[in-house]
């Protein structure tokens, strides 16, 4: 495991954000769904790649509160650009479980 420094720890802007719009990313390699989430007024709306498509349906995200990384550079990924990382945990079956706040907060709020 590496170490890193208080420093590069509050570098990562892990914001929640509020699902608005999950739909099947058809043009993807593997099973994924583009999700439009919004992470308050000073952020706004950002777009994501998420390959969770076998423990969630599009339409039980909406609404739905997340974790996501903010500040990485967009990343192309075949036809679309990803604009944040939703993040996420595998279970014991490889799938992707979603890290998502245990109590409601407003979408923008910063991780401590």
């Amino acid at each position: 495991m590496a170490i890193i420094t208080w420093e590069d720890f509050t570098r990562v802007e892990l914001r929640v954000g509020q699902i608005t719009k999950a739909e099947v990313f058809a043009a993807a390699h593997k099973p994924a769904y583009i999700l439009h989430v919004d992470f308050g007024s000073d952020i706004g709306i950002k777009k994501s790649s998420a390959q969770i498509t076998a423990l969630y349906t599009p339409e039980e995200l909406i609404g739905r509160l997340v974790v996501g990384v903010v500040n990485f550079p967009k990343k192309q990924i075949g036809p679309f650009m990803s604009e944040c990382l939703i993040t996420g945990f595998h279970n014991e079956n490889n799938e992707v479980v979603l890290c998502i706040p245990d109590r409601p907060v407003p979408p923008g709020t910063r991780l401590l």
